[in-house]
């Protein structure tokens, strides 16, 4: 019987997940990793906080199968949570999830595994692999659901040994296994955006950790000072809340400078955006098959529909991405994932 290592979050899909493959004959085997205590103005548990913990030992211990958890707040604080901070210090939009995917979840479920001689691991993600030469991260098949997206930092060895059984299922079919099946996350609500903080508000926890300097809001066409920014940790790309400035015709922010300390504001036309650069970009195709220029479908934020673009490459980890037609405000830390058809390419940050 082969063993899987099932990341349980304490929610629907990683319960449901753990239940299928047991079902599908693996000797399946919980892990839940704890990252932080209570969310900022907690109102329901968040994943991977001591209560959702708790949570996914009840869901193991209905479910029959064996259930551990590791603390792991400390490597959070250091590789996802501080780095959130920074990166919004600087006037940088981070994504947390992709953060913790990169340097937490996935590289513990893999030393976990090994550790305990698991041949897979599971993750309640909505996302396909296809294997064949190599192996391939594909959307999954709802999508309102696909969260291929916050996947393009696995490598292949990852991929080799992960399982994704919700790829192939959509959000309701879930939620009915799992209420035929009595799980106590059947009826829990959505994971936030952010998982330890509450209703995106970002804001609050960092103004309470590191305020930043007041500064000019300055409008991107005339140059005028419009107002003044409590910091600019305070706003990202896009963003037309909280500016506290009354003007006959909305405003929203296209650009944040950070060596002048000042927030550009303009037309809603100003935020959208042809061409940027992307580095640190991870391939899940092998390099010396990616064609210096190429065409490719491009997301740069989970929410949005990929669109056509032109991807010229710069190096091997860097390349330019132009847009058939400007897209909203893409921010500086966020990631721009590649897409051939439902086939991930590779993505990267946006620099």
């Amino acid at each position: 019987m082969k063993k899987v290592i099932v990341g349980m979050s304490g929610g629907v899909d990683s319960s449901v997940t753990a239940a299928i493959l047991k079902e599908q004959g693996y000797e399946v085997e919980g892990v839940s990793f704890i990252l932080y205590e209570t969310r900022l103005r907690n109102t329901f548990p968040g994943c991977c906080s001591i209560e959702s913990v708790n949570d996914a030992a009840k869901t193991a211990e209905m479910a029959g199968v064996r259930h551990t958890s590791v603390d792991l707040r400390d490597e959070f604080m250091s590789r996802v949570i501080e780095p959130f901070i920074e990166a919004y210090s600087k006037g940088i939009t981070p994504n947390p999830c992709i953060l913790c995917n990169k340097y937490i979840k996935f590289p513990y479920l893999l030393k976990i595994a090994d550790d305990r001689g698991a041949d897979f691991i599971a993750t309640g993600h909505y996302a396909r692999v296809i294997r064949n030469r190599t192996s391939a991260l594909m959307k999954g098949l709802d999508p309102k659901k696909d969260q291929s997206y916050v996947l393009y930092v696995l490598g292949q060895e990852v991929l080799g040994r992960l399982r994704l059984p919700l790829g192939e299922k959509r959000k309701d079919e879930v939620r009915e296994i799992a209420r035929e099946l009595h799980l106590p996350a059947a009826n829990r609500p959505e994971s936030q955006e952010i998982c330890f903080i509450e209703d995106k508000k970002y804001f609050r926890l960092i103004d309470n950790l590191k305020k930043g300097p007041k500064g000019p809001i300055i409008d991107v066409k005339s140059g005028m000072v419009l107002g003044r920014h409590d910091g600019i940790h305070l706003y990202t790309m896009g963003q037309r809340k909280r500016l506290g400035i009354a003007t006959g015709s909305p405003l929203y922010v296209v650009k944040i400078d950070r060596s002048e300390n000042a927030v550009y504001v303009g037309p809603k036309e100003s935020a959208m955006l042809r061409e940027f650069v992307v580095g640190d970009i991870n391939w899940l195709i092998p390099c010396p098959e990616v064609k210096s220029e190429f065409r490719a479908n491009v997301k740069v934020r989970s929410t949005m529909k990929d669109e056509p673009a032109n991807i010229a490459l710069i190096s091997e980890t860097s390349t330019k991405v132009t847009y058939d037609d400007p897209q909203w405000a893409p921010a500086p830390g966020q990631s721009a994932v590649f897409y051939a058809g439902d086939m991930l390419l590779g993505g990267g940050v946006i620099e």
